[in-house]
């Protein structure tokens, strides 16, 4: 029988979510990859229980997450079932719809019976009553917002999520879902976008605009898919994301700038005592502007590298400007 460890809240940082009452640990266990069938079991949760031990109390997920399809919720549901139980009221579980799920033409986008029927679907695979935050995975181009958010707020009322959340959406998008989902009384929480060292789209207004909305963040492939950590230093690895058949990394992605680019940040992660990965987090939760970051693990060690992080979030002038100065040549 799994027993949380009784100083799991000692070290971890926690930050208030927008305006709301809701804290996030500025570091939150994404289940994107790593938790289906080909992983074993014991595994998958090892790093939820570690994960818990170390003050990750947010587990988040989306209904496509596996592979295949739903795999990571059910992953999810065994584990609580099993471990955590007696801990659901210290846990804030999220996921999400829009992507594709099952096929014909109600199973992905924005609209009510798709949305309301995957978060059904996931409440089923995870063993929940509710969960705690419920997105729009990605805006649909086809179905009016005012639709997509009154499934959101749909989900409030039912009782079957607690707080709602959009992710991919411009800030455009995101003004207009806050506008109409105040109108009906459910505020919108938080936003995930994608957001790292290399992927500075969200400085492009959309995080000035979560600033005035007072709407948390968080972020999700602050390490690129694992581009900026220590496994590119030297080119692509054998069995790296970027050797494989991934659509998420490919190996053109790779160049010989960008490597230039990755040692020389990996020089000032070393001045700082810590390793590129860390530096990564850290550089994405600096100021405060960002509520929690999320994070990947494929094993206990790697979980507990990237928590490490949260040990130095502060940087100096000099610091980001010789970062800045990287990765703008």
């Amino acid at each position: 029988m799994y027993t949380a460890h009784t100083d799991r809240y000692a070290d971890m940082p926690y930050r208030r979510t927008g305006r709301s009452g809701l804290k996030l640990p500025a570091l939150s266990l994404g289940l994107w990859h790593n938790f289906g069938p080909d992983r074993p079991v014991e595994t998958q949760r090892a790093i939820l229980r570690r994960a818990f031990d170390l003050g990750v109390t947010h587990f988040d997920l989306a209904n496509n997450y596996g592979p295949p399809p739903g795999a990571a919720e059910s992953a999810l549901g065994d584990a609580l079932k099993a471990d955590f139980t007696p801990y659901r009221d210290e846990l804030v579980i999220s996921t999400k719809a829009g992507y594709l799920m099952w096929p014909g033409p109600y199973g992905e986008w924005g609209s009510r019976k798709y949305l309301l029927s995957s978060l059904d679907q996931s409440l089923g695979r995870m063993g929940l009553d509710y969960v705690d935050i419920f997105y729009s995975h990605r805006p649909d181009p086809e179905t009016p917002l005012e639709e997509t958010m009154g499934a959101l707020h749909s989900a409030v009322q039912q009782g079957k999520a607690l707080y709602v959340g959009v992710s991919n959406y411009s800030p455009e998008q995101t003004r207009e879902a806050a506008r109409i989902l105040g109108e009906l009384g459910t505020p919108l929480l938080i936003h995930q976008p994608r957001y790292s060292m290399l992927d500075r789209r969200p400085e492009d207004g959309l995080l000035d605009a979560l600033d005035e909305l007072k709407i948390g963040s968080i972020a999700y492939s602050p390490l690129e898919q694992g581009l900026l950590t220590s496994r590119y230093l030297d080119g692509i690895p054998e069995g790296s994301r970027a050797a494989s058949d991934s659509p998420f990394l490919s190996a053109d992605t790779v160049t010989e700038d960008l490597v230039r680019q990755l040692r020389a940040l990996d020089e000032i992660a070393k001045s700082r005592g810590q390793s590129l990965a860390q530096l990564a987090l850290a550089w994405v939760l600096r100021g405060g502007r960002v509520t929690s970051a999320l994070i990947g693990a494929s094993s206990t060690q790697q979980l507990e590298d990237s928590v490490t992080a949260t040990r130095a979030l502060d940087f100096d002038p000099e610091e980001l400007a010789r970062i800045d100065a990287i990765i703008k040549a």
